[in-house]
């Protein structure tokens, strides 16, 4: 089969893999309908994660179907149209009994990271029982796909972690599509005010149609001085960060109110300095998470419902074999206009 393989910083290369199978009863086989690219990929690519092996099939969202099964698997059978959640669970050790799959002993973040991942024909599901959700029929494969990562990740670690509340004031920082997928769940608690901050006019725009009710693009403006005007000099209930750079995460920090929630979404290769002296006499909360994808059936229902539309999110289509002209695409997303791309086997 054909896969995106990874070879250290800032190589990568379309080739031919070995088909996976069945490793252990508990795997599935998912041929790869429809895939994307993650940020989190972005940050792979760019040296941020080391620990990704050279040789590595990246990737961690997609919908498929399934092709072969293992002994052990029951809720599922060849032949079934899945989601691909981008977190692997066993649903039996101590951490995923406590709805942390992130922290799967035998599980976790691992597609596309430890172990091969889905920018592939074809990708080998551990734990398949409780790593794959199953696509209603009649459903829209494209719109499902945001299932697989971004709305549970926006969700969970954005709006979830920074509690959220009707009448808060928000900002998130970073309008790409983490900071997107934030925006429209935090919608389902009301906040007063949502504002949205970066430096592509185009995705700010966009967030605008998706419900933000200020924007603010940092590169022309005082991001701080905007914020505090916005909110008396107060500053903000909730900080969502949804980029993963130092500048992002002293952003969220200068603006956040007393008794506020700072909740970190980006994935962060560098350190960054907590300014404890001046946080440490204002009751603020600062939540880091990996998602644990607890909260997927419900956002399911909610995409069914038609209460959020997340397809709105997809700007580029492409075929699975032009990935990489797929990753100039992303990359370069202020000069593309893009957000999410899907890439099709």
């Amino acid at each position: 089969m054909k896969a995106l393989v990874y070879h250290g910083p800032g190589k990568k290369s379309w080739e031919e893999k070995p088909k996976p199978v069945i490793v252990k009863p508990t795997d599935a086989v998912v041929k790869i309908l429809k895939t994307t690219i993650c940020g989190t990929d972005l940050h792979i690519m760019k040296g941020d994660l080391p620990e990704v092996a050279d040789g590595r099939i990246i990737g961690h969202e997609g919908v498929g179907i399934i092709e072969e099964i293992g002994t052990a698997v029951s809720n599922f059978k060849t032949g079934d149209h899945v989601i691909i959640s981008c977190v692997t669970s066993c649903g039996k050790c101590a951490y995923c009994k406590k709805g942390m799959y992130s922290h799967c002993e035998d599980g976790g973040w691992i597609l596309g990271y430890k172990i091969d991942g889905t920018q592939a024909e074809y990708v080998r599901i551990p734990h398949a029982d409780n790593s794959l959700y199953p696509i209603p029929a009649g459903s829209d494969e494209e719109a499902l796909v945001m299932l697989s990562d971004i709305l549970p990740t926006g969700f969970e670690c954005g709006v979830l972690n920074g509690q959220v509340k009707p009448g808060d004031i928000v900002a998130i920082v970073g309008s790409g599509p983490i900071g997107i997928a934030a925006l429209l769940t935090a919608q389902f608690y009301t906040p007063a005010e949502i504002i949205m901050i970066d430096q592509d006019e185009n995705r700010l725009d966009v967030a605008k149609t998706f419900g933000a009710t200020h924007i603010i693009n940092s590169a022309k403006d005082d991001a701080i001085k905007k914020i505090k005007s916005l909110t008396n000099g107060r500053g903000v209930d909730v900080a969502i960060e949804a980029v993963g750079i130092p500048a992002t995460f002293e952003l969220c920090q200068e603006i956040i109110a007393p008794g506020g929630h700072i909740a970190n979404i980006g994935v962060h290769g560098k350190s960054v300095t907590l300014h404890l002296e001046k946080l440490w006499s204002s009751n603020i909360t600062i939540t880091t998470r990996l998602v644990d994808t607890v909260t997927t059936p419900l956002l399911l229902k909610t995409v069914q419902a038609k209460k959020i539309e997340p397809k709105k999110l997809i700007t580029h289509h492409f075929k699975l074999d032009q990935i990489i002209e797929a990753y100039d695409t992303f990359g370069n997303a202020a000069k593309e206009k893009a957000l999410k791309v899907i890439l099709e086997n």
